[in-house]
């Protein structure tokens, strides 16, 4: 080991299914080529996702690093959610999440939860027990008391019953308890929520600028139950148009200590599952005085905005306010209207005007991002279906339309109008920031587009490339990158716009890309080509845009800042880390109930694009339902298969036949993985299929 390299590094371990472990450090470490290797036998008391010093036990001349765990520094799991097990007379529970590979002891004095303990029961069929070996099989969660020294199991205590794995919606609250989301408010933040007044107070209105005689509306999906944001657009003598933003105030509700405000500051963001949300806020405002529903008074934080025709901004203000939202309009609606659905325009024949000039002003918005090289991936999410007994029926792609082009340019611009106010003011703040992809993953990417003959067309962009070391060992050396802006992703995506790999390429194009975050530091939004962009437009779900609100509040009221650096700098690492949970979650839960949905449908065909290739196989993407799965190279009849990293292709070693990415192939599912949460397929030939 150099006597540079470090000997102990600090991070975040990742534990893999089958037992060992990578450190992720801190702080990038001198000479180090990716994580910390950890062997099984070296993690001691450590899993997975806790923060941890690691000892260097090698540090090779490829830069890799492997180590061995000598101090836990915190823990990420307080709770382990997980299956009851009865074995011999001793109990434990077995962790949901495959990646906690040590069952947890449960003395029996501590099997069964307190009343104080046990809030509820999930589960509609949940038996009564009064002995811990009625709780064989079921869900539970459990606290940890002692953690596990070498050779040991942690000790713990069941503080929930949550029922029978099958049962509906325990999925749900599994996924809750392992990605440990705050799911219950505490008693002193739900009576806090209790005595806000349901209803706007005459005291409410002072130093507020009044748009209550304006037809306001909102545009959400059908099943939205909270509303951030309301929009007016009218067009002007001049032939400009105003543009009216308006933005629950919640900030007016929830101030910085108070009991809601801490909860907030935990959660960082609600969490939205396919048949049921865990708010940030409690409902009293969440869904109530500060949700912008029809027909009712509420307050707003509002940007005002003249916009020429060439989108840009001519005169700006942003006010405290308040509404009435004229109408609960839906993106179904909207886009039923300027589609010249008759019965859908008659219904709403005072907004029919308003707008159609909301897609006049959208479209010279999206016209002037596309100008300066703003990316729009337009990516279809996961929609979910449910029959009248909540059972999954089926899964598919998600539709967009102009109306929601319409809210987002809206909101792109409230949102870039007010981060340029608050830094123009030289106030602290919190920025959402986008930086400029790595070198290696956008040489990735060009490898993989090169197959379909198309290019980024970044100037500097040279090839990994192997060098000689006195010992015969080829070492790559790092990609550099000279010039890359979002314009290079801009062009392709517009080039590959309706050819069959579109897809592909734009999702492959989109993991090429660094993770949008927030931070204290204004580093610009690559993405959207945007030299300042913070979020304000949805305080309710969203703790930065509460946090913006504030520092908007101060600048409005002619206060000093009040954040300090250093604090901010914690905040926007904190909601950086509870959105990556609640993708994490979120994402989960979706996967979960496809594999639930397709365990019926083993043997079934399926038509599939070629998503992916590997040397182990290829990722086919059902054509008709939302859904990827593995077909094996073992599983590929006609002799041996083998992966060529040059093409990227699997290939037939005798006959040469190929499966490449962008193939359509037919696929039958052969194996349902629940624990893994994985699908088997294998391909249909056409001399193999029915008659």
């Amino acid at each position: 080991m150099s006597r540079r390299s470090p000997t102990r590094v600090s991070g975040r371990l990742q534990v893999h299914r089958d037992g060992y472990a990578f450190l992720i450090a801190e702080r990038p470490v001198p000479g180090m080529e990716g994580d910390v290797f950890i062997p099984e036998r070296a993690l001691g008391s450590a899993m997975n996702g806790d923060r941890a010093t690691v000892a260097l036990t090698r540090f090779g001349r490829d830069g890799r690093a492997e180590g061995r765990v000598v101090k836990v520094l915190s823990r990420a799991h307080p709770t382990i959610v997980g299956t009851f097990r009865v074995m011999r007379h001793h109990f434990y529970v077995e962790p949901s999440d495959a990646r906690v590979r040590t069952w947890i002891r449960i003395p029996a004095e501590l099997a069964l939860p307190p009343d104080d303990l046990q809030q509820d029961r999930i589960g509609a069929t949940l038996p009564d027990y009064s002995q811990p070996e009625d709780l064989d099989g079921l869900i539970v969660n459990a606290e940890i008391l002692e953690f596990a020294e070498r050779g040991e199991q942690p000790t713990g205590r069941v503080i929930e019953v949550l029922g029978r794995p099958d049962d509906f919606g325990v999925d749900v609250e599994i996924v809750i308890r392992k990605h440990h989301i705050p799911h219950r408010f505490p008693g002193e933040a739900l009576e806090q929520a209790r005595k806000i007044p349901a209803v706007i107070r005459r005291q409410d209105l002072g130093g507020r600028r009044d748009f209550r005689g304006y037809d306001t509306v909102t545009i959400d999906g059908a099943t939205a139950r909270d509303f951030d944001d309301a929009v007016w657009v009218n067009r002007l003598e001049s032939g400009n148009f105003a543009l009216h933003v308006h933005i629950a105030d919640v900030s007016h509700y929830v101030s910085p200590g108070s009991p809601i405000g801490r909860e907030a500051e935990i959660r960082g963001n609600s969490v939205y599952f396919p048949d049921r949300a865990v708010p940030m806020l409690p409902l009293e405002l969440s869904t109530g005085i500060c949700s912008l529903n029809p027909q009712v008074d509420r307050l707003t934080m509002s940007v005002v905005l003249e916009i020429n025709h060439r989108g840009q901004i001519v005169s700006q203000e942003i006010t405290r306010g308040v509404i009435r939202s004229a109408e609960r309009m839906t993106y179904a609606d909207v886009h039923l209207i300027l589609d010249g659905d008759d019965a859908v325009r008659e219904r709403y024949a005072p907004l029919v005007e308003r707008f159609e000039m909301m897609r006049e002003l959208a479209l010279i918005l999206n016209r002037l991002r596309t100008r300066r090289g703003s990316i729009d991936f337009d990516l279809p999410e996961p929609l979910i279906e449910f029959d009248e007994f909540g059972e999954m029926v089926s899964i598919g792609r998600s539709s967009r339309n102009f109306a929601h082009r319409i809210i987002e340019e809206f909101m792109l611009i409230a949102n870039e109008t007010v981060a340029t106010h608050i830094e123009e003011a030289g106030f602290e703040s919190i920025y959402r920031i986008h930086e400029p992809p790595d070198p290696k993953r956008v040489l990735d990417f060009e490898e993989i587009a090169a197959v379909f003959g198309v290019s980024l067309g970044v100037r500097g962009l040279q090839a990994r490339h192997s060098t000689q070391t006195g010992r015969g060992r080829g070492d790559e050396s790092p990609p550099q990158l000279i010039d890359i802006t979002p314009r290079h992703y801009q062009k392709l995506i517009k080039k590959v716009e309706g050819r069959p790999e579109e897809r592909i390429l734009t999702y492959l194009m989109l993991r090429s890309l660094k993770q949008a975050r927030y931070s204290e530091n204004n580093r610009g939004h690559f993405a959207l080509a945007s030299p300042t962009y913070t979020h304000f437009t949805s305080p309710i779900r969203r703790y930065p845009d509460l946090i913006v609100h504030r520092v908007l509040g101060t600048l409005l009221d002619h206060q000093p800042a009040g954040l300090h650096p250093a604090k901010l700098q914690k905040l926007a690492a904190h909601c950086s880390e509870t959105e990556r949970r609640a993708e994490d979650a979120e994402r989960e839960l979706v996967e979960w109930k496809k594999i639930n949905f397709m365990a019926s449908r083993l043997g079934d065909e399926f038509p599939a694009l070629v998503v992916n290739t590997t040397p182990f196989g290829f990722f086919v993407e059902l054509e008709d339902l939302f859904i990827e799965g593995l077909v094996a190279l073992d599983t590929l009849p006609g002799g041996l298969w083998s992966y060529n990293e040059a093409t990227r292709k699997i290939v037939a070693n005798r006959s040469r036949r190929t499966f490449a990415i962008g193939d359509r192939v037919t696929v039958c599912l052969d194996r349902v993985d629940p624990v893994e949460r994985k699908l088997g397929f294998s391909v249909v030939f056409p001399e193999r299929k029915k008659t």
